[in-house]
């Protein structure tokens, strides 16, 4: 059951993926047709995050209350209406209507998933659960490139995207009985993972502490806030910057900006086999310099083919910091707030993408589209001094930890 259920999780990632790059690959002909500026999508994108970051915050109540399987499944409904919304909607006010479910329901059921996947399986499976909603990012600009090539209108992309949704709603309400059976014990994440003593120390003096107040969760925060910011950022003005910029046409723009979350994709499923081997904070470490390896090769004033290059480069790098971010969260900062910080990390990852991608629009309607590549980078390299002080802080934590820990037992 353990293996069926994982499998529903996946599903359901997918879901959550399937609308994230939509909005960014149909904007350059939304904007046309609506007559809008170009800084609206990150409006409507604001919005998005924004109920996001209300569902994530309030998660631990409605998942403790309802239980994750059917905040699932109504999370997947609440989606697939509001997709099938954007394909009908006559204005823009009716996009930003339909876009308050849309984000609605993907914070309760993101935050509750990656705090039961962290707490009951094992490194690899983190790395998995967010190959699938790799899967779904990478389907949607792939879909409405095909729709938008076909000479057919971006809502008969938004229509298929909504029945794909609605016919994973069914699927999940008829495994409802699934989620009230707990995971086989040997999956637990925690019967895999090699816990240094220094940590387990750490650990159980962090439950005494509120969770903001723990070591290291505030810098922990901050990386979510502008890995979430970044790669929202990418997939909302990537297609824009290619088609004004590099002069692509939308539908190859799209194409484009899919083969980035394909490198999401692909680098997650990569990463599954590499935990088995690597830790997370080397994975870490890893994926930043990649995704700056890939910002660099998108800012240097290079034919457009080495802009597709670095999207997937970027793609390649982003790949295993989330996922190994979010795994290391029990471990880090105690089981016994780990949902309420998986929650806290969501809405501040939810705000990233809330914020970033709007200021970025607003800086680009005021000065020109073509800074995208120059904000990417900026935005990538916060991340990684992020990351590289909250190691140290984590270090540092430890080692004065186990020193305690000897002298307590000598």
């Amino acid at each position: 059951m353990a293996i069926v259920l994982l499998l529903l999780i996946y599903l359901a990632f997918i879901s959550l993926g399937l609308p994230d790059s939509l909005l960014g690959a149909a904007w350059p002909v939304m904007q046309s047709d609506y007559g809008a500026p170009l800084e609206t999508a990150g409006l409507l994108f604001m919005v998005i995050a924004g109920g996001t970051i209300v569902s994530s915050l309030l998660s631990g109540k409605v998942l403790g209350r309802f239980g994750t399987g059917k905040v699932t499944v109504v999370s997947c409904l609440m989606t697939a209406a509001a997709l099938l919304g954007f394909s009908v909607a006559p204005s823009l006010i009716w996009l930003v209507v339909c876009a308050i479910p849309l984000g609605l329901g993907a914070g309760a059921v993101d935050s509750g998933l990656n705090n039961y996947v962290a707490s009951h399986y094992k490194a690899h499976h983190m790395s998995w659960l967010h190959c699938f909603w790799g899967v779904g990012a990478t389907l949607g600009p792939i879909i409405m490139a095909q729709v938008i090539s076909g000479d057919y209108s971006w809502r008969n992309g938004y229509l298929v995207i909504a029945g794909i949704q609605f016919t994973l709603v069914v699927i999940l309400f008829f495994t409802l009985p699934l989620w009230g059976k707990k995971p086989d014990h040997s999956e637990d994440a925690t019967n895999h993972t090699m816990i240094d003593p220094k940590e387990t120390v750490a650990n159980e003096e962090n439950e005494h502490l509120k969770p903001l107040r723990i070591k290291g969760v505030k810098l922990a925060l901050l990386t979510f806030l502008f890995y979430c910011g970044v790669e929202a950022a990418i997939g909302l003005w990537g297609s824009s910057y290619l088609v004004n910029v590099k002069e692509l046409p939308a539908a190859m723009a799209a194409q484009w900006v899919s083969l980035y979350y394909a490198g999401i994709t692909v680098g997650r499923f990569v990463t599954g086999f590499v935990t088995f081997k690597v830790s997370n904070q080397l994975l870490i470490r890893i994926g930043q310099t990649t995704a700056l390896a890939g910002a660099v090769l998108l800012f240097l004033p290079l034919p457009p083919l080495f802009s597709l290059a670095g999207f997937i480069v970027i793609g390649l790098g982003l790949a295993p910091i989330f996922p190994c971010m979010l795994h290391e969260t029990p471990l880090r900062f105690g089981k016994k707030h780990s949902q309420t910080i998986m929650g806290y990390q969501m809405a501040v990852a939810y705000t990233g993408s809330t914020f970033i991608p709007p200021l970025l629009g607003l800086m680009a309607s005021q000065f020109t589209i073509g800074i995208f590549p120059l904000c990417v980078l900026a935005f990538i390299a916060i991340m990684f001094v992020s990351v590289e002080r909250l190691n140290k802080v984590l270090k540092k934590n430890g080692l004065l930890k186990r020193k305690i820990a000897s002298s307590t037992i000598g």
